[in-house]
Formats: structure tokens, sequence, C-alpha cells
């Protein structure tokens, strides 16, 4: 089922949008979610708490790619979940990698809310645009998928000294253009 068809049913409150949902974008949202929960039953209430967000949301928002709705989605419920759970403790730093990303977007500030967010992300989307194909790469798996180093070297087969500088030079040209932008850093 297309997309299209799937906000349709949400916008018709037709509770087979759900099971669609689900069966299009289950693998999506559980990988999401397992690069950031450690245990496979917190996936999965990310899971169902991705779909209940999607009913209670979809309407009044109308998403423009459902995809990269239900992704953002996800790693937000996915990332509240592991804050919730204190998992840091357990040896994973996706704390300090949202710390990292806020520390470059908007010193801490919280930029979830509004206009400025959207401006944000407008700005943050046209920058990854001029970024090339290794930097991006990089750069949506330390910051959007939450992996550490040594598994974007592993993805990438670059060194994890090589990745630590593309990631510092894109940060420091994000931090610009959100500056040029007046977004306040």
């Amino acid at each position: 089922m297309t997309d299209e068809k799937i906000i349709e049913l949400f916008w018709a409150r037709d509770e087979r949008a759900i099971n669609e949902t689900e069966k299009k974008y289950r693998s999506l949202c559980l990988y999401v979610a397992s690069n950031i929960l450690a245990q496979k039953e917190d996936c999965e209430e990310c899971l169902n708490d991705v779909l209940l967000s999607l009913w209670n949301n979809i309407p009044p928002e109308k998403p423009q790619n459902l995809r990269s709705y239900i992704g953002t989605a996800t790693r937000n419920h996915a990332l509240n979940r592991s804050k919730e759970a204190n998992a840091w403790k357990r040896g994973k730093n996706y704390q300090i990698v949202g710390d990292e990303f806020l520390a470059t977007v908007a010193d801490g500030h919280d930029l979830a809310e509004g206009f400025e967010a959207k401006r944000a992300g407008g700005i943050i989307n046209k920058f990854l645009e001029t970024l090339k194909t290794d930097d991006r790469r990089i750069f949506i798996m330390r910051f959007w998928l939450g992996f550490e180093y040594s598994k974007i070297s592993k993805h990438t087969g670059f060194g994890e000294s090589k990745i630590k500088v593309s990631i510092h030079r894109s940060r420091k040209r994000l931090a610009e253009m959100l500056s040029k932008e007046g977004i306040t850093l």
C-alpha cells in the first residue's frame, strides 16, 4: 500500500492504517529503535508507541514523507525510552551523541517546538545536501542512528580517526551555516 493511501486511512480514522503502517514500516522502526535500545522488548514497545503516536497525530498532521516521519518518531520515542531507563549506564552513549549534536545545533536549547525547529530542520537538510556522500553517511550514522565510531568504521571501512575528523568538520560547517541563518548558538 502506498504512503498516500496509508495517510488517507489515518485521516479517515480507519484502523487499517495502523495495520498497514506496521506491515510496511515494522522493520524500519525496529532497526532504528535497536540502534538506541538494548532490549528487543523495548524496541517492540517503541514500535507500539510510534503507532499510537501516529494515530493521535495524523490528523491534524499530514506528513509529506511518511517514511521520514515514522523514522523520526521512532528515533524520538527510542531516545525518550533510553533516557527513562538510564541506558547510558549500561555502556550506551546515546545521551552523549544527543548532547554532542545539540551543542552543534542549539547549545542545549530545545529546538523541538514550532517555527524555529522547522526552520532549523530545513537548514540542516540543506546542509546535508552540501556534504560529500561519505561525509553525509558518516554524519547520519552518528547523529541520526546513534552509531558509535567503531560501528561507523565497520559500516564504511574508514578508520575511526577519519570518521572523527569528518564529524568535527561537518559539525563546524553546520554551526557556521546555522549561525549565518540566524539560529542562535
